[in-house]
């Protein structure tokens, strides 16, 4: 008769993954990928309708 290990795998317990944490965590990282990406969307959409670069529709150049 062999001596047979029984191998488990551990058990992950899900955090918030909305929640706002410091650092790089990666729930930090969810928002800092989402914030970005609706400030590249505002500067397509400046860009779209007003038919100048952001920096023009600011009046810094």
């Amino acid at each position: 008769m062999t001596n047979a290990t029984k191998v488990t795998t551990p058990v992950v317990v899900e955090t918030d993954r909305n929640a706002w944490k410091f650092g790089f965590t990666p729930q930090a990282e969810l928002w800092n990928g989402r914030l970005a990406m609706i400030g590249f969307s505002a500067a397509l959409l400046i860009e779209l309708y007003s038919g100048q670069g952001v920096l023009h529709f600011w009046g810094l150049l």
